[in-house]
């Protein structure tokens, strides 16, 4: 069920529960920090903190300091005002994460339409009647297509997705059945394929159902084995939500994240760092490295997600005015 923006307003003040609010809030500063960290460590070569008795120097103890700046930037913002509804705290983390998602989604919406163009006219040699020799070399190297073309168009899609508010998912479902059907129309009407027309798909697929499973999680939309669950009153299933939050939830997604980015060999950074490609090469897209992080996204979308609905799950289980009734449940 789609929900207007009225439906969401609630009260912003509300009993205190300030426990709840700073452990939740100590969650995203923490995926925060080491999001950070990530970068300073994979991206610039920061030591880990863990080798400051060893090799590391004064620069190892980089990454403690950006933990400790999110943490306490995280308190200040609960301890400023203390009686802020935890409905308030959860419906701001839903829309901040719908931002994230809107410019995923703008993100691989255009970056898909360019590379495709550019390996359609990659494979067919028709580059050169556009750009020079120098350019035509280049363009057929990941690396430079990356950095000179798709970080562009995230830049682009961070814009626009200030100024939008669709999330997108029907329109990219209908482009993922535009593109299956163009290839069903060039391979048995034309004799004609592409290793990049399946890259497309498989692209526009993988984010449709990474980047939709944070919103669906809102909506209540995840398949739920509710044989138990139905029959639980509004207080009971605040505390199983909360619970399941945090132990099944979050647990998972940290260790996505734990495993996917730990080092530059891992199997998100990795990627990333080489804009690896498919091994049908240059007659194929560009966008590999990008679904490598799709995986990093779903993770951090649904993290975010989780720590909503712990907020909103043990105002459910204090019965705190502003509960939504879902009308369509996962079964």
């Amino acid at each position: 069920m789609a929900h207007t923006e009225s439906e969401f307003e609630i009260a912003r003040q509300s009993e205190p529960a300030l426990p709840v609010r700073l452990f939740g809030w100590a969650i995203i500063a923490f995926l925060a920090g080491f999001l950070v960290n990530n970068v300073l460590i994979v991206g610039f070569d920061v030591p880990k903190f863990s080798t400051i008795s060893s090799d590391g120097g004064v620069k190892a103890i980089f990454p403690a300091l950006v933990y400790l700046a999110c943490v306490v930037t995280a308190f200040a913002y609960v301890l400023r005002d203390k009686s802020v509804a935890l409905r308030w705290d959860a419906r701001q983390l839903h829309k901040f994460n719908i931002y994230l998602i809107r410019v995923c989604f703008w993100t691989v919406l255009l970056v898909g339409i360019v590379d495709a163009t550019i390996a359609v006219m990659r494979v067919e040699k028709l580059l050169i009647l556009f750009v020079d020799d120098a350019t035509v070399k280049n363009l057929a190297l990941s690396k430079y297509v990356g950095t000179y073309v798709h970080i562009p168009l995230i830049i682009v899609s961070i814009i626009i997705s200030l100024f939008t508010r669709t999330l997108g998912f029907v329109w990219l479902a209908l482009m993922i059945v535009g593109a299956e059907l163009l290839i069903v129309i060039s391979r048995f009407i034309f004799s004609y394929e592409q290793a990049l027309m399946g890259d497309l798909v498989r692209y526009w697929y993988a984010a449709l159902f990474l980047f939709a499973s944070a919103y669906t999680l809102f909506e209540e939309g995840h398949v739920r084995v509710d044989v138990l669950y139905a029959g639980f009153t509004n207080k009971t299933r605040g505390f199983v939500n909360a619970i399941g939050s945090i132990f099944l939830g979050i647990s998972t997604c940290w260790v996505i994240l734990v495993i996917g980015l730990k080092g530059k060999q891992s199997i998100i950074n990795a990627p990333v760092l080489n804009f690896e490609i498919t091994q049908t090469g240059s007659v194929g897209m560009f966008v590999k490295y990008q679904m490598a992080v799709f995986l990093a996204i779903f993770a951090i979308t649904m993290m975010i997600q989780f720590v909503s609905y712990f907020f909103e799950a043990v105002a459910d289980y204090r019965d705190d005015p502003g509960h939504i009734e879902h009308e369509a449940m996962g079964h």
